[in-house]
Order: structure tokens, then sequence, then C-alpha cells
């Protein structure tokens, strides 16, 4: 692949004009990247600067020969320019923003960002070294290697260029290079729009810090973020460019290739060796279907976050048969955070940032009903308990077969009447698609004893009031 775009940008002027289409996206974004910053970009997007992004590709892509000498000159003068501009304490605010979101990108995209940039800014050859030692260091990496390619047409004058319209139409029909542009767009809209600070995915109500990590999947931007919890509350750590199902998300029967929406855990962490190379550096499997899915009727299983084939850095933005696939040294990274069963994993269309006093408030309002949940169950009213169950209640855990719900109602109030009970380690993960739901994870201990169980509850809501529909007794 790199070998066919490095010999046809190399040898086709009218490539460089028309079929570029890569090479005059990274110079629009990377000037949005330089001049205005990573956030104020997520808001505001001035035609202007996408404008001259453009035009600075064009003209260094199509002038006749003639003309050659005349732009390169232009070309000289707009790259002093900027190098002026960029003292400005405007762009060193930019630059400042830039830099910190490059600091939550993986090395090698946060290398190839840096080139985007350097381009962006007028600084052809920089950028030119910067993507040489970037393919150098990472030779599977395919967007790297296009984007070198780019960088090395620009280097060619046109005089020295032969054109081949068959072979530039090829190019462009190529799914492949689609694909490229694709993983290209969205890396750059997922470091252009950052979280705002202070905030967490709307999912994450309450996490409690027996969790020390969270996952938070964003499909449409292909973006997957890990959130560190702490005293503080969650704290986004760093992010990753990810591959999503062929046919997009919303997983719903076996063999569909969608990537499930929801609220999930990690179940185990799969030996690499274990494993054929096409999972990469690892496997880290997740509940698929949970409960909530099963009651929905969906099916499928082996749903997991794994790695790429030791020849592929990455793969396109849909690429996977519905699980989640991260670049080798980002899955390493990963693979040193999670904790087997504590670690939610969120996959959502989009994610909805909010602020975390937001977050705390609306876990608040979950919070009663639990609380009532509670005290029905210590006053020992089975009728007043039964409210809180649907009909079609189920209960799991490791060692036993799910029982229905109401054969256990009594076995519930034996087992906490007028017991003093504390709950401990509480989290609410909260998911809205139609339904509104809640994945409640506790730890209960009644006065006097030192242990108890952990239970993690499934509550659906309905008009004004919360139920439950499964719970798993974990331990």
């Amino acid at each position: 692949m790199a070998d066919i775009v490095r010999r046809s940008r190399l040898r086709n002027p009218a490539l460089r004009r028309g079929a570029n289409m890569l090479a005059a996206l990274m110079a629009a974004s990377a000037l949005l990247l330089a001049t205005h910053g990573t956030a104020a970009a997520a808001s505001t997007k001035p035609a202007s600067a996408k404008t001259s992004g453009a035009k600075a590709n064009k003209a260094s892509a199509s002038l006749p020969a003639a003309r050659e000498a005349k732009a390169r000159a232009t070309r000289k003068a707009d790259a002093r320019n900027a190098a002026a501009a960029k003292g400005a304490p405007r762009n060193r605010a930019a630059a400042a923003s830039s830099s910190a979101a490059l600091q939550q990108a993986s090395s090698a995209e946060a290398r190839l960002i840096a080139v985007y940039e350097l381009f962006g800014r007028g600084q052809p050859r920089p950028a030119l070294a910067k993507a040489r030692d970037l393919v150098r260091d990472y030779p599977n990496f395919q967007l790297a290697q296009l984007v070198y390619a780019d960088l090395l047409a620009t280097q060619v004058p046109p005089a020295h260029a032969f054109s081949d319209a068959t072979g530039i139409g090829r190019l462009r029909s190529d799914p492949a290079m689609a694909d490229l542009r694709e993983e290209s767009r969205r890396r750059l809209q997922a470091l252009r729009e950052r979280p705002p600070a202070g905030t967490v995915p709307s999912q994450f109500l309450a996490l409690s810090t027996r969790s020390r990590y969270a996952i938070a999947v964003d499909a449409s931007r292909s973006r997957l973020y890990l959130l560190e919890n702490s005293d503080k509350g969650l704290q986004l750590v760093a992010d990753y460019y990810v591959s999503v199902g062929k046919s997009g998300i919303g997983k719903a029967t076996e063999g569909d290739a969608r990537t499930p929406l929801g609220v999930y855990y990690v179940t185990s962490s799969l030996d690499p060796k274990s494993l054929r190379d096409f999972y990469g550096a690892g496997a880290l499997p997740i509940n698929y279907p949970n409960p909530y899915d099963v009651r929905r009727g969906k099916t499928g299983s082996g749903i997991w976050l794994h790695g790429t084939p030791p020849q592929q850095f990455s793969r396109a933005p849909l690429a996977s048969d519905g699980c989640v696939v991260m670049a080798n040294p980002d899955l390493k990274q990963l693979l040193r955070k999670v904790q087997i069963g504590a670690t939610p994993v969120v996959t959502a269309p989009s994610l909805q940032w909010i602020p975390r006093p937001q977050a705390e408030k609306e876990a608040q309002t979950f919070t009663s009903a639990i609380s009532a949940w509670k005290d029905a169950r210590a006053n020992g009213n089975e009728a007043q308990l039964k409210k809180f169950y649907l009909p079609d209640f189920q209960r799991s855990s490791s060692n036993k077969k799910n029982t229905d719900g109401f054969s256990v109602l009594h076995d519930e109030v034996e087992y906490a009447q007028g017991k003093r009970v504390q709950f401990k380690d509480m989290s609410f993960l909260h998911w809205r698609d139609g339904d509104d739901t809640m994945v409640a994870t506790f730890g209960e201990v009644f006065e006097g004893e030192k242990s108890g169980r952990t239970r993690r509850q499934y509550w659906l809501r309905q008009g004004s009031e919360w139920k439950l529909f499964h719970e798993e007794i974990l331990g």
C-alpha cells in the first residue's frame, strides 16, 4: 500500500492537484490545530484557516513549472510570516493547548499530529524529517506512510513528473485510501474537540475507588478514553484511536459485525501467547450480552478489546467483527491498568461529557431509590419489598443457576430483617437508549460481621419509579 502510494504520488502532478485529498485535509487541520488551539477549535472552526490551508496545499501541488520559482518564494515568505506569528501571545496559548492534547495521545499518534502541525505552519522540510523518523520507528503505520508519501510528493517539481489519469482514478476509488482519509479525519477531530476540563462521560454518575480506572468508547470519534479514579473523582488520563465493527454499532445478533452499545465490565485478560497473531498484544473480553441485552433478546458473544496483527499498526474506523480494536502499543498501556471484574467499559454512539457536580446530583436521585429498597428489606415486609421488583426479575451468581425473583424475596427478608447493614463501594452507571437503566454495584456488610456480599443490580425506570429486573451476586 505505502509503495503504491509513494510511486503514484511522486510521478503524478495531477494526483497532487486533484486526488491528494489527504494532504489538503492535513494542511487545513494542521492550521486549525496550530492557530486556534485544540479546545477553541471544538466550538469555532474559522473558514479562513481551512481555506488558507487548502490554498497552501494547492499552491505547492498545482502551479505550472514556469511559476514554480515564484511559488517557492511565496511559500518561504509565508513560512517566515508563520514563524513570526508563532511568537504572538495568542498563538503561544494555542500551541500550549495543542500540546496538552497531544500529551494525551499515544506516542505514534502524537508524532503524526506534530507532522501535520509543522506542515500547516509552512514548514514542509521539518515535517518531512519527522515523518521519515515516524515511519522508520513504526513501519506498519499505514496512515503515517501515506502522509510521508504526500510530503515527499511536495518536494518534486511538476516539470519532473508525468500524468497518469488512469492511475489517479484507480487510486481515488481504492477503498483503502478512503479508509485512511477517514482514519486521519477522526484522529484529528478527537484531538481538536477535547472533553472540557472537570467533566466525565454522562454514564459515570458514581464510581467506587475499588475501580481504579474506567473506559469509555466514543464510536463517532473512533476514540477510547481512559479515566483514572481517585478520591478526587474521575480524571481523563489518556485516550486512543480505536476501530469498531464493519457494520457500525448497535449489535443485536450473532455475526452482524456490529459493536454493542451499553455498560459492560472487563471479565478477563487473555494471554497473547494463547491467541492468534490477529489479536496482537492481547485481549480483554467484556460481559456482552449483559442482562439488559438479554432482556431485549440480543445475541452474540466474544466481544473483546484487542490489538492488531504485527504487520498492521491500526485498522480502519469500521473494520472489526464487533470488537473494539486498538494499536498494540496503546493496548499494552491499557492492559497495565484494567482490573478484572472491576473496570467498567461504556460503549456509546457519542459520549456526552457533563460536569462532575451534575453527575453527583444525578447519582443522589438514584441513591434515594436504592435506600428505599434497603429499608423495605430491613423492615421485613415482603409486600412492600415486592414493589421494587419487575415480575420477570432474576438473580444469578457464580455458583448457582438463575433464580426467579419472587422465590428469593422471602430469603432476602430473612437475610436482612432487623439487621443494620452498611452499603459501601457504591458505583452507579447510567444508560439511556429508549429505556432508562442503572447498573448499581456495591458491597454490603451487616453489623457484627467482617465481610458480606457484593451485588450488581440492574434497574429499569418505569415512570417515576425504579424497578429491579436482574441481580448478580459477585461474591
